[in-house]
């Protein structure tokens, strides 16, 4: 249990936490949305610092980062807890576990420790993932301070929820990020997420000024965000935004958690949703979850050729040498994209 990062004091002992959008005022012996961060006299702690519910070794392609070391090993870890309530959550047993006490379960690790496993894992980067990493913020800082000055890449996975102040502190120290775009309404984020949708587009355009990596992610869900309005608006979003070098993935729903009244989205869907997205300008548009589908391929937007080609999580080749397309010459964009066959 640490004191926690970027809050204020209060009348009566209450704080207001400023990490997430929420902003959540906490009178004392209470935690905020995330169940995570708890006020006790007036000091507002993180009950997760160190705390690991999962750590794993993954391709970095899982995240999913495409564009960032491809081929490479990510060292993964991740605490309990998240500022969102999404009913179609695929990590809800740990990311919604309730405020019972269990958040002490995993094990303990220190930042250097966590650094050390994922060098002595033969990792290229170190990501933040599973759950909202933004909960556990202070662990999260201090790790990728360290993980950057052993040469690692950082990695968060993130639902962008999280306030100007949290980029200011991490961007520094943040190489990519892939941020979960859930849908472009308003009444989704408030009804599926009780959340917001500004906060995150906010987030996205001010990560991506802080010189921070981006990919996103839309998971279209059969009659909540997969009209190919609600598509087009997401995907002229990004173009506009973050721009058109950032690669987009678009992935496939399966019933789960609360929501299992759905059907899992059907192909032609996420085939066409692609297709709106190259539409609208965008360099990389990718069919997350669709295995043996080109939409898994990288292609340059120059000549057309496929330049990275994967089945699943794995590299099959990588035409790409200094950043550019073998064929063409073109600029593909990326961080140490040349990649890794395997």
């Amino acid at each position: 249990m640490v004191e926690a990062l970027l809050y204020q004091r209060l009348e009566k002992n209450s704080v207001r936490c400023n990490l997430c959008s929420h902003r959540c005022t906490i009178k004392e012996g209470r935690r905020g949305r995330c169940s995570v961060r708890e006020n006790r006299g007036g000091i507002l702690y993180s009950l997760v610092y160190g705390q690991l519910v999962s750590a794993a070794s993954d391709p970095v392609e899982k995240k999913p980062i495409w564009h960032v070391a491809p081929g490479s090993i990510a060292f993964s870890v991740a605490s309990v807890g998240c500022n969102f309530s999404c009913s179609f959550c695929q990590n809800a047993e740990i990311s919604q576990r309730p405020p019972d006490g269990k958040e002490r379960e995993g094990v303990t690790v220190t930042p250097e420790e966590a650094v050390e496993h994922a060098l002595a894992a033969g990792a290229r980067s170190i990501a933040f993932t599973y759950t909202e990493p933004t909960v556990a913020f202070e662990f999260v800082l201090d790790t990728a301070r360290h993980a950057r000055k052993k040469g690692l890449i950082t990695i968060l996975v993130t639902n962008g929820f999280m306030t100007f102040e949290a980029i200011d502190l991490l961007a520094p120290h943040l190489t990519c990020a892939n941020v979960d775009l859930k849908a472009y309404t308003q009444e989704f984020y408030k009804n599926y997420c009780r959340a917001a949708l500004e906060p995150v587009k906010d987030a996205i355009l001010y990560l991506k000024q802080k010189g921070v990596f981006l990919e996103i992610t839309t998971l279209l869900i059969p009659g909540l965000n997969d009209s190919m309005e609600e598509v087009g608006n997401i995907a002229r979003f990004i173009a506009d935004g973050p721009g058109v070098a950032t690669p987009w993935h678009i992935s496939q729903f399966y019933p789960t958690y609360r929501m299992t009244d759905r059907p899992p989205t059907p192909m032609e869907t996420i085939l066409a949703a692609r297709d709106v997205g190259i539409e609208a300008g965008l360099r990389y548009v990718y069919t997350g979850n669709l295995p043996q589908n080109t939409g898994e391929n990288t292609f340059c937007y120059g000549c057309g050729r496929a330049v990275i080609q994967r089945s699943g999580y794995r590299l099959i080749a990588v035409d790409i040498k200094d950043n550019r397309c073998s064929f063409c010459g073109t600029y593909i964009d990326g961080i140490d994209i040349d990649g890794q066959t395997s």
